[in-house]
């Protein structure tokens, strides 16, 4: 079958329009078979526990490549909606908050990790922390309440996809079972990591401004929701952004190991 142009870029594939009404996540060659399949019993998983996430179909070669289908929902990120109509930032805050809310209400499902072995494994990996500084991070994670709850783990505006009046959460290949505050977290690092550059790029300061606004409104709105958690949602805060260095984004690690010293070291 010839492949459209595609609809959109990642990471490790890109997605093209498919048969069926299916799109094709067409993974790039360095991504392992074994890979691909451990993210398709994530999203059959997922699915199945009703969550508003894409129907995923079969794992299928084209061109010497594996994808993985999943069903077509004609929606635009909410990031990408967000950053050429402002004005609706709070109430999109609000709306990723109760999205948000409605994962951590689902029990943790068969066949996906432990969020605390993940965590350890990431901050083990963080080659920028310094050895006492990964001890005082694993020392720090041994002291937090447990859980079995399902938490997305890249939970943020652009893996939400909005159609009129419906949404659809994609990427949940980093889904695991655990505490729902550890998850808040983990959303709040991803989401402010655009202070790292505000000190030198104008735009950036700008949605710097603009996200630490969009933040505020989510946690609000994610506390109403769940009340009780602030206190723990702060002493999770230093473990998750120690693990999102062993991520090594480029120009993040600074900030990420400031955060980090300022409350452990």
């Amino acid at each position: 079958m010839t492949l459209s142009p595609p609809i959109a870029y990642g990471r490790t594939a890109e997605i093209y329009p498919w048969r069926d009404g299916m799109v094709l996540k067409l993974f790039h060659t360095w991504v392992s078979e074994g890979s691909v399949q451990y993210e398709a019993s994530i999203a059959r998983a997922v699915y199945a526990a009703g969550l508003a996430a894409p129907r995923p179909g079969e794992i299928v070669e084209v061109e010497g490549r594996l994808g993985l289908e999943y069903e077509r929902f004609d929606g635009q990120p909410m990031g990408e909606i967000m950053a050429v109509k402002p004005w609706l930032l709070p109430r999109f805050a609000r709306q990723l908050a109760e999205l948000h809310v409605a994962i951590h209400k689902t029990p943790g499902i068969a066949n996906i990790p432990s969020q605390r072995e993940r965590l350890t494994y990431k901050i083990r990996a963080a080659k920028d922390l310094s050895t006492p500084l990964q001890e005082a991070c694993v020392h720090a994670l041994a002291q937090m309440p447990d859980g079995d709850w399902l938490c997305h783990g890249d939970f943020h505006p652009l893996n939400v996809l909005l159609h009129q009046s419906r949404a659809a959460v994609i990427d949940w290949v980093d889904a695991t079972y655990g505490n729902p505050l550890a998850d808040v977290a983990r959303t709040v690092v991803l989401m402010k990591g655009v202070e790292s550059r505000a000190a030198t790029d104008k735009k950036a300061l700008i949605e710097m401004l603009a996200m630490r606004w969009f933040t505020r409104i989510y946690l609000r709105r994610y506390f109403a929701l769940c009340p009780g958690g602030e206190d723990e949602y702060h002493r999770w805060w230093p473990i998750v952004a120690a693990g999102r260095m062993s991520e090594e984004i480029p120009g993040l690690n600074g900030w990420l190991r400031q955060q980090v010293e300022r409350e452990l070291g």
